[in-house]
């Protein structure tokens, strides 16, 4: 099938504001709408911007926005977004943060909220024996969230940055929560300050967009309500 991909394009250097440009592309329905990119890429307009790396919805590198859904490129197959021949297909960079080119986006804000939640184990006791042992039914309570690849789709779909930019985002919340409900890990003095804060996880209104932008599948929105109650929780709150 014949689709018209409608690419935001800009470059910092010499435009002036973002602007879109069209191509034709020949591609099979069940082709991934990064194929079509790469068809530009390599035959059209090699001056194109965008990440790609596995590929596979590992890497989380070709985060964008298509028809105005977040998610991944490599995820995502033509015949879901173009449902007849000669479709358009619109994709932009994600939102909130600076485009560098094209559909390039400088991530270092949306890092330096993930590493304000201290995304790692945080335990200091003595270790008995050779390792802390966790049972499978701890480990459930929050596996889906290490599955996260930091692609950054749902911080681009969340709505709340749009009024609220220093909003701490779902990413780092969700990755806070993988911790804190980690039976090995004693990091709640640490994370829980940064989470308990104006710019923290109260200002998420449950809209869900983060939960349904994911490519990885985890119940984002429902881990960061969780987070909400072991704050309360921890103030004996009720």
């Amino acid at each position: 099938m014949q689709i018209t991909l409608k690419i935001q394009r800009y470059n910092p250097d010499t435009d002036d504001a973002p602007y879109y440009q069209e191509y034709t592309v020949e591609v099979d329905p069940n082709a991934r709408l990064l194929d079509a990119l790469m068809d530009v890429k390599r035959f059209q307009d090699g001056s194109l911007g965008f990440r790609k790396s596995c590929a596979h919805g590992v890497c989380g590198s070709d985060a964008m926005r298509i028809n105005g859904q977040d998610g991944l490129a490599c995820k995502t197959l033509v015949k879901e977004v173009a449902e007849e021949d000669g479709a358009t297909v619109v994709v932009e960079p994600l939102r909130y943060l600076p485009v560098q080119r094209d559909l390039i986006v400088d991530q270092a804000e949306f890092f330096e909220k993930y590493k304000s939640i201290k995304p790692y184990l945080i335990n200091d006791q003595p270790v008995a024996e050779k390792e802390r042992i966790q049972s499978p039914e701890e480990r459930l309570q929050f596996d889906d969230t290490t599955n996260c690849i930091l692609c950054a789709s749902c911080y681009s779909a969340c709505p709340i940055p749009e009024e609220h930019p220093a909003f701490i985002g779902p990413a780092a919340i969700a990755q806070a929560f993988r911790f804190l409900a980690d039976s090995r890990d004693k990091g709640e003095e640490q994370r829980l300050p940064v989470l308990d804060d104006a710019d923290g996880v109260w200002l998420c209104e449950n809209h869900f967009k983060c939960t349904q932008a994911c490519p990885r599948s985890i119940l984002i929105t429902k881990r960061i309500n969780q987070t909400k109650r072991m704050i309360k929780e921890g103030k004996g709150d009720k």
